[in-house]
């Protein structure tokens, strides 16, 4: 999955960046606080976005 098109699915879901890190950046569900990383790569694993999802507790995609 494209980076762009999971950082929208994040947004679309409550998610806010947190802070800029050198190789990833941090997201935040301000909901329930839980947080997670998201790498600089231009394109993201399908298994790796729903992780993500699963560590900031909303919908994977």
């Amino acid at each position: 999955m494209k980076r762009n098109a999971f950082i929208k699915h994040l947004k679309i879901n409550g998610c806010v960046l947190a802070r800029e890190g050198a190789n990833h950046s941090l997201y935040i569900n301000p909901i329930n606080g839980k947080k997670s990383t998201v790498g600089r790569h231009p394109e993201l694993s399908n298994q790796m976005c729903k992780i993500i999802c699963k560590q900031l507790e909303i919908p994977s995609i």
